[in-house]
């Protein structure tokens, strides 16, 4: 399901929120996302083994992985979902994005959503191979929490939580070694908990977010509301070759643990993404 919205009034803002002020960053019509040769097509797979928290993000390389992050496990797979390494992590890293060798995690170590602040906002970085820890960059702008990341023309954008008395989501963006360039505003109504997952590919950004249903908004490059549609892709979304998309899914069982995989899903005119049939292959 598709529906247009009218721009809500944006909220007053708090002293240490900083509002758009330098000229906005012009990205090319094309997307900068790892796009997969089409002979290199990842099909749908489930992550193997089970986890003891929930699916917060995938991203995946240019040649034969993936990388899933379940808050407090970072883990690589191979095409076919067989786990090649694995490390634990502190609480709450989340959403993820690959560049050159490198993946790179949005971690919040302290509160979400808090309309006082309160969190503690990194951009952890490992490296492809065999996930080593990198560096770590701070990003205090995050006034909400960092939860999400992606990339475009070799910038990095984090999004993160909201309160629940704000109608608009913040999108901030940092160059390659992390320092702070500007806040962008979508003006997208409330989503529960902010932005969890975000890609940029065929010229636009693609936001997962949580809620009932969940909620996929979709912008511009400069960050103008082009749609909200009722899709799922809160786990996970990266962007493919051919218009095609990586989505995820999970679940999570109290006595078992969670699990985790990806579908594929193509551009919709009408419902933003759309799944297509094909079920995922096990180990």
């Amino acid at each position: 399901m598709f529906y247009r919205m009218t721009p809500p009034e944006p909220m007053p803002q708090g002293p240490q929120e900083e509002r758009r002020t330098a000229h906005v960053h012009l990205l090319h019509s094309h997307s900068f996302a790892p796009f997969l040769a089409p002979a290199q097509e990842i099909q749908p797979v489930q992550c193997e083994g089970i986890y003891e928290k929930h699916l917060q993000g995938i991203c995946t390389d240019t040649e034969n992985a993936i990388f899933w992050f379940f808050t407090t496990k970072l883990v690589k797979t191979g095409l076919d979902g067989k786990v090649l390494h694995a490390i634990d992590v502190a609480v709450h890293h989340g959403d993820l994005c690959f560049k050159q060798g490198k993946v790179y995690v949005a971690v919040n170590l302290g509160k979400f959503n808090d309309p006082k602040g309160n969190a503690d906002s990194w951009i952890y970085v490992y490296t492809s191979e065999d996930l080593a820890f990198v560096d770590k960059h701070a990003v205090p702008e995050l006034f909400y929490g960092a939860g999400g990341i992606g990339i475009a023309e070799d910038r990095f954008y984090v999004v993160g939580g909201l309160p629940d008395s704000i109608e608009e989501n913040y999108v901030y963006e940092y160059d390659r070694s992390f320092r702070f360039q500007m806040k962008h505003t979508i003006q997208s109504g409330h989503t529960r908990l902010g932005i969890q997952t975000a890609t940029f590919a065929e010229g636009k950004w693609w936001f997962g977010c949580y809620g009932e249903p969940k909620i996929l908004l979709v912008t511009d490059s400069q960050f103008r509301l082009l749609g909200r549609y009722q899709y799922d892709c809160s786990l996970g979304i990266t962007g493919l070759h051919g218009s095609r998309f990586l989505s995820a899914y999970g679940m999570c069982e109290k006595t078992r643990g969670c699990t985790g995989g990806v579908k594929i899903a193509i551009t919709d005119n009408q419902e933003g993404l759309r799944t297509l049939p094909g079920k995922a292959s096990k180990d």
